[in-house]
């Protein structure tokens, strides 16, 4: 059996989730090479270091939170909530799981987790976005119902129709 665990970062996991958004950026950019200018407006690597380095205000609790996974004593992901301005809607942000743990159900973990614990704090609605060469992304969002939606930010006319959207009711 899997030794997995799922639970809210603690400030001595803070630099495994720095690492592992790092690389979940590195994967954008892999699968996005032939969109140089959606990397550049969303992952350009200065303003992604101060997001990374602010994850922690941005996703407190008590209406957001950072997940992490453990497979022993390792952390192998991540994903995090945080409330949007339209009333009871969070959006999940930078699912990612390291690719020795992948096919572990870590990521399922992540998002169920983060589904559960959005419900708990009161959200009605869980909405996430992201490329569409996160393939098995995509798949696994449709695996846990959720749904397509349209777009719940202004995003640049132009990247429309390299994003997805989707939607989960609590």
């Amino acid at each position: 059996m899997i030794d997995l665990e799922i639970h809210s970062a603690r400030p001595s996991d803070m630099d495994d989730v720095a690492r592992l958004c790092w690389a979940y950026r590195d994967l954008l950019i892999e699968r996005s090479v032939d969109l140089p200018q959606m990397v550049e407006a969303y992952y350009a690597k200065d303003s992604y270091a101060a997001l990374v380095a602010d994850l922690p205000r941005i996703h407190a609790r008590p209406k957001g939170d950072i997940l992490v996974a453990k497979l022993g004593n390792q952390i192998v992901g991540c994903a995090m909530y945080y409330p949007l301005t339209a009333a009871g809607t969070t959006e999940i942000k930078r699912v990612y799981v390291a690719p020795a743990a992948r096919g572990s159900g870590a990521g399922r973990a992540l998002i169920q987790e983060s589904i559960a614990r959005a419900k708990a704090d009161g959200y009605a609605r869980v909405v996430l976005d992201t490329m569409n060469g996160l393939t098995e992304a995509i798949a696994l969002y449709e695996r846990l119902g959720f749904q397509p939606c349209p777009p719940y930010y202004d995003a640049e006319p132009s990247f429309l129709p390299y994003l997805r959207f989707f939607e989960h009711p609590l």
